[in-house]
């Protein structure tokens, strides 16, 4: 799996999560959701997110490029 789509599972799961915690135990948890809304949308336009950073030197994930040179 690469690093991109790593990301978007990630970023999918961690909504689902705040959704969950704004439900079922405090309403403030939306700015969870918030928070994770415009990480996204900055990092479209940047193309910097810090959890890129995590996925790549903790778990070792692979660009989509770098996949594609390595075969």
């Amino acid at each position: 799996m690469s690093a991109e789509r790593a990301l978007t599972a990630f970023a999918g799961l961690m909504i689902l999560v705040s959704v969950a915690l704004t439900v079922y135990v405090n309403e403030h948890f939306i700015w969870l959701t918030v928070f994770i809304g415009a990480n996204l949308f900055q990092q479209s336009f940047t193309g910097f997110c810090p959890a890129t950073i995590v996925l790549r030197k903790v778990f070792g994930f692979k660009t989509e490029k770098e996949l594609a040179l390595s075969k």
